[in-house]
This record gives structure tokens, sequence and C-alpha cells, in this order.
């Protein structure tokens, strides 16, 4: 995509039907309801893949998120978009499917508005990623136990959605790891 090209993202209804498109840039700025998917990859040992994102990214720069996220492109399906992006982002593909999906709201830096409606996607790997440093500028495993804690005591080192996912869903991530490894 041509980087003066604007990027659009679907504007959705509570129950994630599409009422139109706006711009990424303004639906941020305006805090429009939009879709909006996060993916968080384990491994074998139950952990999950962290990035830490990338200095000069629109928000949320330098901090420690799930594996990555973005915004489905109009007409794109969640699980097309996820896999589009985890090899924009992270450089490797793997089978993915959608857990959960939840809503949030939340005033950023940047005079931002995150008002998402995130669907959380989940898959398995052991690759370790190659990283777009445009993207991430760092990753880490962990396991769910030890991020929780981290989340606790360093709140401020991580994404808003993210803490959320974890805080939130915690039991819901911890039961999908223990039938996944059945």
């Amino acid at each position: 995509m041509n980087q003066n090209q604007e990027i659009q993202v679907s504007l959705v209804d509570l129950s994630d039907n599409e009422i139109g498109q706006m711009e990424k840039l303004e639906a941020h700025q305006k805090g429009l309801l939009h879709r909006a998917f996060s993916v968080l990859i384990f491994n074998d040992k139950g952990e999950l893949l962290l990035q830490r994102r990338a200095f000069g990214k629109y928000h949320s720069e330098g901090l420690w998120t799930n594996t990555c996220c973005s915004h489905p492109n109009p007409g794109e399906s969640n699980l097309s978009a996820a896999h589009r992006r985890l090899q924009e982002e992270m450089g490797f593909d793997c089978e993915m499917k959608e857990l959960f999906y939840f809503i949030y709201k939340a005033e950023l830096d940047n005079n931002l508005i995150e008002h998402e409606l995130d669907h959380v996607i989940v898959g398995h790997s052991n690759q370790d990623p190659i990283l777009n440093q445009e993207e991430a500028i760092d990753y880490k495993w962990l396991n769910l136990d030890q991020l929780k804690k981290s989340i606790i005591d360093q709140p401020s080192d991580y994404t808003f959605w993210f803490k959320l996912i974890i805080l939130e869903y915690f039991d819901k991530l911890k039961k999908h790891i223990e039938n996944e490894s059945l």
C-alpha cells in the first residue's frame, strides 16, 4: 500500500455490524467505535510471545504488548488481517482462531482515543520472530502467570488493551492453553 494512501477502518455498532468507514487516525481522534484485532501466539511451553512497540508509532510507542495487533481493512476478515499483520510485524505465520472479543475505550497519548471492538485471535508457534523494526523493537516469551505479575507490578510498561486482555480474561486464556496442550 502506498504510504500516502489513507488507511481506512470499519466503524461498527456494539454487535460488530459495520456502519461505515473512516480514516484510521480520524477514528482515533474522534474516539469512534471501530473493529480491531489482537493476536496472541503461544508456544508449546504455554508462553506468550510479546512485542515491544517501536518508537515512532502513532501511540503507545515503546510499550510491551501482545504478539501483534491492528485493524482489518474494510471487507477483510479478522483472520485474514491477523495472518497479514503477523507476517508484516513478526515475520512468520501460523494457524490461528478467534477466541473472543471485547469493547474498550481509553484515552491514549497524543490526544488519541482508542474505542475498539477488539477480536482476540490466538495461535501456536515455537518460531522466534524476525522483527519488522518499524513495528516492533524487541520480543520475549513469558508464561501468563509471570506476565500477570509483571503487569500488576509495572503497569506503565504495557499497552492499555493488552493489560485488559491479560487481567480481565486471564482465566479464559489459561483454559485455552490447557485445552490446546491436551
